[in-house]
């Protein structure tokens, strides 16, 4: 990770922040991240599986945050600290390295600003950035340049909006919310009553439901969440969703869910809590995903799926059921060769010519 601004810390200091066992030098410094592999002095790095073992003794960090499992491991660096979760150590070193930039709270000069919107201070409204009449703003929020709230949109406490963000009218968000550039929050989903033939045009379903995104939610780059048709669109607390991903009107998502890029989520699909959704998986209209179930990437689903399965596929099946189906279908490639070769009649095999009679 690129060191620019970030500010030197000691091996000591990373073990008091993790509560992690110092091992070498303590005196040892840092001043930024990167895997084992690519860092070099001066950088932290972290070991938290054996897979990467061969990396460690061959890396150039300077302090690595090590599973109790790789503690006595040979090689590597001198200094280490050995903490319970590597991963879960390093979120609380991060900020240190790298500490966010101080935002200035205030209203940009070109921002317009729609009748009876309200906010609490302190707020930052960004260039070019159009808030809609009766928008309620939480304190903290941070709107970037060339959003657009429409009317009647409502922002919780401590949630940032990046630039390029638009949020529908009838839409809410939560508490601590995260939208990236290019969001489109509470656009109309892809409703219509298809015309009958001869020239009659589709009608399009007015929407008239909202779209409600709860606290401590993410949402990627150009990811779209429509509103509900006659329902809500519901986003759960602490759902995280990548980029790229579509979630279709009437949809609700429960708590925690993970949902990755380029997923789509058709028409009133439930989903309930921990759902763990891989990237380009598909689900069609008015299935349940029941919970902590997981989707592996490129899933399709056709049907409800239980509980705490595992499903990969299409349709989507049991992932060890597809696994098996795969290995079959690739041997039976192997079987249809050998029959193909039984199958051929062999070519007759011609006998020589007789030779000539010898002349004297």
């Amino acid at each position: 990770m690129n060191s620019a601004g970030a500010r030197p810390i000691a091996a000591s200091e990373i073990a008091a922040l993790t509560g992690g066992q110092l091992v070498g030098p303590g005196t040892v410094t840092v001043a930024g991240v990167a895997p084992l592999e690519r860092a070099g002095p001066g950088d932290l790095s972290f070991l938290a599986s054996a897979r990467y073992l061969p990396y460690f003794q061959r890396t150039s960090a300077s302090v690595v945050l090590v599973a109790p499992a790789f503690a006595d491991a040979t090689g590597g660096p001198e200094t280490r600290i050995i903490v319970a979760e590597p991963h879960a150590a390093l979120l609380v070193v991060l900020p240190v390295l790298y500490p966010q930039s101080v935002w200035e709270p205030g209203v940009h000069p070109s921002a317009v600003i729609g009748r009876g919107a309200a906010w609490q201070e302190p707020v930052e409204i960004g260039a070019h950035a159009v808030i809609g009449s009766l928008v309620q703003l939480g304190r903290n929020v941070r709107i970037g340049a060339g959003c657009v709230l429409g009317d009647g949109v409502a922002l919780g406490a401590d949630t940032q909006l990046y630039p390029g963000v638009t949020v529908y009218a009838g839409t809410a968000l939560g508490k601590r919310v995260i939208v990236h550039a290019g969001a489109v929050l509470g656009s109309d989903g892809f409703g219509y009553i298809p015309g009958k033939g001869g020239g009659e045009a589709h009608r399009k379903i007015p929407h008239v439901g909202r779209c409600l995104i709860g606290d401590d939610v993410e949402i990627g780059a150009n990811t779209c969440v429509d509103r509900g048709s006659v329902d809500d669109t519901v986003i759960g607390s602490g759902t995280k969703i990548d980029n790229l991903v579509h979630i279709a009107h009437n949809v609700h998502i429960g708590a925690r869910c993970l949902i990755m890029a380029e997923a789509g989520l058709a028409g009133s699909v439930q989903v309930e809590d921990d759902v763990i959704i891989g990237g380009q998986a598909g689900i069609a209209d008015h299935v349940t995903i029941g919970r902590g179930a997981r989707l592996l990437v490129q899933s399709g689903s056709i049907a409800d799926i239980p509980a705490e399965s595992t499903v990969s596929g299409y349709p989507a099946r049991s992932h060890r059921e597809y696994l098996r189906a795969q290995a079959a279908l690739y041997r039976l490639t192997k079987i249809v060769d050998e029959l193909e070769r039984l199958a051929t009649p062999a070519e007759p095999v011609t006998p020589p010519s007789a030779a000539p009679p010898a002349t004297h």
